[in-house]
C-alpha cells in the first residue's frame, strides 16, 4: 500500500523535528532531512556512511522557490528549470544564505531540483522548506528504487519511509553546473544531454570530474557487492564462461544483441532493448545478481546516446576501484 495523506503529514512533522525521512522520487528513493538544520543533515551523513564533504541535493516543491535557495540564477538555469522541472534535473548554483553549509559539503554552491513524483511533491509542499536528500542507501552502494530496498539497507537509521512504489526513471537526476557562462553536465542522468542541448541551443560538455564537487563523482559508486567487469558486448559470453570455469559465481547482464544466446553462468539477466526500460531496471538487476549469490558480474556498456549515457556512467562507477572497508 502506498503512502497516505496522514503518512505525508507524519513525515513532514518528523522533518521539522530533525528526523530522517525516506521518500520516493521519479529517479531513486531519497533520504531526506531539513536542509536548514545542520544536526539533521549530519544524521544523513552518519546513516549513509557518507563523507561530510560530499554535498547533498536540496529538493524544492517548485521552481518558484529557487531564488530562496540560490544567490543568483542565470538565464540558462531559469530556462532549464522552466523546461525540465518537475523532473530529473539538478542545477548547481551559487549558494543562498538559507542553505546550511552542512548540506553543501562546505561549498559555496548548492545543488537543487524539483522532483517529479506526487508523494515527493506533497511532502515538500507540506513541509514548506528545502529537503536535503541523497539516495537512501549506504554510500557507494546500489541506489534504492523501492521502499523495500531502503528498509533492507538502512533499517532503523531512517525514522520513516514513505512508500511510493517502484521508481519510474531508475537512475539519478542529471546534474548541470549552471554557475558559469557555459553550462556543463557533471553527472548524466534522467534528462538526456540531447534534450538539454535542444533547449539551450548549444553543445554541453560532460565531465567525469570537476572543480565543483557533486554527488556521483566518486570513482566507486552505485556498486553491488559483486565485482563488476565491463567488456565489449561481443565478449560478454566468453568472459562470463571463462570466469565461471575459474570458480566464480558469475552473473551476466546479457546485451540485447545476445538475448537468445545460451550462457554457462550462475545467473543471467537479459538487458532490455529499450534504454528507458534498462535505466528503470538497472539497479534492480544488480541487486538481483547480488541476492542470487554472484561474486562477479560481467556486463557491457550501451551506446552513450540518450539514457545510454547515464547507464554507461553508472556501470563505469560500479566497476570502479572499491572503497576500503
Amino acid at each position: 500500500m502506498g503512502a497516505t495523506t496522514d503518512d505525508i503529514e507524519t513525515a513532514a512533522d518528523l522533518l521539522r523535528a530533525g528526523g530522517l525521512v525516506a521518500f520516493p522520487t521519479e529517479t531513486v528513493y531519497g533520504l531526506g532531512a531539513n536542509a536548514e538544520d545542520p544536526a539533521a543533515v549530519a544524521r544523513v551523513f552518519q546513516a549513509k556512511g557518507r563523507p561530510p564533504t560530499h554535498p547533498l541535493i536540496v529538493h524544492l516543491a517548485g521552481a518558484e522557490h529557487l531564488a530562496d535557495w540560490a544567490a543568483e540564477v542565470p538565464a540558462s538555469a531559469r530556462l532549464l528549470a522552466e523546461h525540465f522541472w518537475p523532473g530529473p534535473l539538478t542545477l548547481v548554483l551559487r549558494r543562498g544564505r538559507r542553505v546550511s553549509l552542512a548540506a553543501t559539503g562546505g561549498l559555496e554552491t548548492v545543488a537543487v531540483r524539483v522532483p517529479d513524483h506526487p508523494i515527493a511533491l506533497s511532502l515538500l509542499s507540506s513541509f514548506a522548506g528545502g529537503v536535503a536528500a541523497p539516495s537512501a542507501n549506504r554510500f557507494g552502494s546500489v541506489s534504492p528504487t523501492t521502499a523495500g530496498h531502503v528498509r533492507a539497507e538502512l533499517g532503523e537509521a531512517v525514522d520513516f519511509v514513505l512508500d511510493g512504489g517502484p521508481c519510474q526513471v531508475g537512475v539519478e537526476s542529471t546534474i548541470v553546473d549552471a554557475t558559469g557562462d557555459a553550462p556543463s553536465i557533471l553527472r548524466p542522468g534522467g534528462v538526456t544531454r540531447e534534450d538539454l542541448e535542444a533547449v539551450l541551443g548549444r553543445a554541453l560538455a560532460v565531465h567525469s570530474t570537476s572543480r565543483v564537487r557533486v554527488p556521483g563523482q566518486h570513482p566507486s559508486h552505485y556498486a553491488p557487492r559483486a565485482r563488476v567487469v565491463l567488456v565489449e558486448p561481443e565478449k560478454v559470453i566468453i568472459e562470463a564462461e571463462l570466469a565461471q570455469e575459474l570458480g566464480h559465481r558469475v552473473g551476466v547482464l546479457l546485451p540485447p544483441a545476445l538475448a537468445d544466446a545460451a550462457v554457462k553462468a550462475h545467473a543471467v539477466v537479459a538487458v532490455p532493448a529499450s534504454t528507458t526500460a534498462y535505466a528503470r531496471g538497472l539497479y534492480g538487476f544488480l541487486r538481483e545478481l547480488d541476492q542470487r549469490g554472484c561474486d562477479l558480474i560481467v556486463a557491457s556498456l550501451p551506446v552513450e546516446e540518450g539514457l545510454g549515457l547515464a547507464i554507461a556512467n553508472r556501470l563505469l562507477r560500479a566497476a570502479g576501484p572499491r572503497l576500503p572497508d
